[in-house]
């Protein structure tokens, strides 16, 4: 773990596309100042990557963007998609060849209750748990063609990669973390109708599983793990996940306590040798951005995850207590949330609460 105190370290800052850049803008400051609380300086360098660019240039970053990002010591992610450019071709060549060519094997999702946030269970109480989901395998590997296109015989085949390092890998961090939080780990496969993959899967992490006894395993069947999010979810802890039921999962379990504008997420590798990107797990939402309305609090929290990460522990309890406190209130929401806010004002209220310190914010339920 970096000790940060009197070093200045460089963040670099993409808004992207739609609120992204809405979003980002209302989070730097709060990053700054909760680093301060850990003697950090954070110098931004803000990139015009994204649709835009994508547009103008041909590219949404330039070809050496991966290699650029390295200086950094970490990279604040808004969004990314437009309207006027195919989603595949936008974000395969920005977020997805990001993690791809800087190895962010790791994507964590955490999904928590918030008091005074509405959501459509019953009983939304005690919800906490951590979505591992592995970030540039599965089905997302861009392995496969297409062939005769346009005609009657076209036929489209996206080939899903696993392999037996990376699940090991993965495993064994979900397991750490598990002993960390509440001991135990769910792993979600589709290994009964998916003869190959899945059963890798089934059989690695069962493997892994058998070196940490003080830990509670069980495998569950995607559809099954989707039947009980709804129905018990604070009966969760870390659910492991491949790529594609990782991303579908942390959706479904966001939507409980908030939906995604409260929902951060981190990239980032194994060795954590190369700068994580913390991105709030929302898209563009085209269809509210410029507005001012767009919920900042799920990238104040992919902030909090980025100043946790670069050692600056108070920074990022400080944040994550600031936004618990805000939620609080009915004048801290943002429409999605049932209330009245703009961006600038939550964002504004959370940097309130950071200078007057945790004596007056309470305290939020652990991220993961």
């Amino acid at each position: 773990m970096m000790q940060p105190t009197g070093r200045t370290l460089r963040v670099a800052a993409i808004g992207g596309d739609g609120i992204g850049p809405e979003v980002v803008e209302a989070t730097i400051p709060v990053l700054q100042a909760a680093a301060a609380l850990d003697g950090l300086r954070i110098e931004v360098d803000r990139l015009d990557w994204g649709g835009e660019r994508m547009i103008r240039t041909g590219r949404p970053m330039p070809a050496d963007g991966p290699g650029l990002l390295r200086a950094f010591d970490a990279v604040l992610f808004g969004a990314v998609g437009r309207p006027d450019v195919p989603d595949h071709e936008l974000v395969w060549g920005l977020i997805i060849e990001l993690r791809q060519r800087l190895g962010l094997s790791l994507n964590l999702r955490p999904c928590q209750s918030w008091a005074g946030v509405p959501s459509p269970l019953r009983d939304p109480d005690g919800i906490d748990l951590l979505i591992v989901r592995e970030n540039t395998e599965g089905e997302y590997a861009g392995v496969g063609g297409r062939t005769h296109r346009q005609s009657s015989r076209e036929v489209a085949i996206e080939v899903a990669v696993h392999s037996r390092e990376t699940i090991e890998r993965i495993a064994r961090f979900a397991f750490g973390r598990a002993r960390a939080r509440r001991g135990q780990v769910a792993l979600v496969t589709k290994s009964n109708a998916m003869r190959y993959g899945y059963t890798l899967w089934d059989e690695v992490v069962a493997g892994i599983a058998a070196g940490y006894p003080d830990i509670g395993y069980e495998a569950v069947l995607v559809d099954a793990m989707a039947a009980r999010m709804v129905e018990r979810p604070a009966s969760l802890d870390v659910v492991l996940a491949g790529n594609l039921f990782g991303d579908v999962l942390s959706d479904l379990a966001c939507s409980f306590t908030g939906g995604l504008g409260l929902a951060p997420s981190a990239n980032v590798s194994y060795d954590r040798a190369v700068p994580g990107i913390y991105e709030p797990v929302h898209g563009s939402a085209p269809g509210i951005a410029g507005q001012g309305i767009a919920n900042p609090c799920a990238c104040l929290l992919s902030a909090a995850f980025l100043l946790g990460d670069l050692g600056a522990a108070r920074g990022a309890q400080a944040i994550q207590q600031a936004v618990a406190a805000t939620l609080r209130r009915p004048d801290g929401r943002t429409p999605d949330v049932g209330g009245a806010a703009t961006t600038r004002q939550v964002a504004q209220r959370v940097l309130a609460g950071l200078a007057a310190g945790p004596a007056t914010t309470e305290p939020a339920a652990a991220g993961g």
